[in-house]
């Protein structure tokens, strides 16, 4: 990171103070490496209002042809990625929340839609979420047939996804050496894990930057989220975590999957926006 000058560095703190916001390439790591703020609760207009980089979109409900492969809603997120120079930084698939990745006869034909049309908009990840329904545990006991289902599904599609340059992104409630394992049984390095650093932390109470150092580059995207607060007021337990994430030398996407306190979400992102770039200044 460049050296600033004792005027630069005052300016640079009275803004974070003000909430404004800081072009984008002023945030990186200590070796260099930038850290984007994006977001997958608001559209890229409001995204762009609140000073942040990017946005997460939804493939859709369960359908035979999920909306994010009809060529319409394609052209209309190009339309507004032109519109807000934004790029949509990855592909949310939570309709395995409802229908199960492990046990549901579309899912290999959602994934293939929704890497094609992670390619087309130059989306670098596919979230494959694991939660509800789709969870693979129970209680704090794994859902043996289901994990190893899962892991064969998304290890047959890996291929496909590696030729379009798209990430199967893994985001779950299984600790980290169950994660390591589904990741040995997928067997091939272009898959990783959506690491989200509530689920983990707060929810089911791992020790997060213990985890994130041992998943390392195997991190492909990350959701900083605080229930109904601003993620200031836990401001120990995401200090932790993007230390963490400094450590290994993660280069990417900060997600905010955050609530608005005060019920305007622009102000909202703006506020956690900045508290996270604080961390990684």
């Amino acid at each position: 990171m460049s050296t600033f000058s004792r005027r630069q560095f005052v300016m640079r703190a009275a803004t974070l103070v003000a909430g404004s916001f800081v072009p984008a390439s002023v945030w990186a790591t200590s070796d260099g490496a930038r850290i984007r703020v994006g977001t997958c609760t608001m559209g890229l207009a409001q995204a762009k209002q609140a000073g942040l980089e990017g946005v997460e979109v939804s493939a859709g409900n369960p359908a035979d042809v999920l909306d994010i492969a009809k060529p319409e809603t394609r052209a209309r997120y190009k339309e507004q990625m032109q519109q807000t120079a934004l790029p949509i930084t990855s592909i949310m698939m939570g309709l395995f929340n409802q229908c199960p990745l492990a046990t549901e006869p579309r899912a290999t034909a959602w994934i293939k839609q929704a890497v094609d049309a992670a390619k087309d908009l130059k989306a670098k990840n596919i979230l494959l979420a694991f939660f509800g329904k789709g969870d693979l545990l129970s209680g704090s006991q794994l859902k043996e047939e289901e994990f190893k289902e899962a892991a064969q599904r998304i290890k047959a599609l890996a291929p496909y996804a590696k030729e379009a340059g798209v990430t199967p992104a893994i985001e779950n409630y299984l600790n980290v050496e169950q994660n390591l394992r589904m990741l040995e049984l997928i067997n091939d390095d272009s898959v990783s894990i959506y690491y989200d650093v509530y689920n983990t932390g707060k929810t089911k109470k791992y020790d997060s930057p213990a985890e994130i150092r041992r998943l390392k580059s195997r991190i492909a995207q990350v959701h900083y989220k605080n229930g109904p607060q601003y993620l200031d007021e836990d401001r120990p337990h995401f200090e932790a975590v993007s230390a963490a994430l400094q450590e290994i030398g993660y280069k990417g996407w900060i997600t905010l999957e955050t609530s608005s306190p005060s019920k305007n979400p622009v102000e909202d992102a703006k506020r956690n926006a900045a508290f996270v770039r604080s961390l990684f200044s």
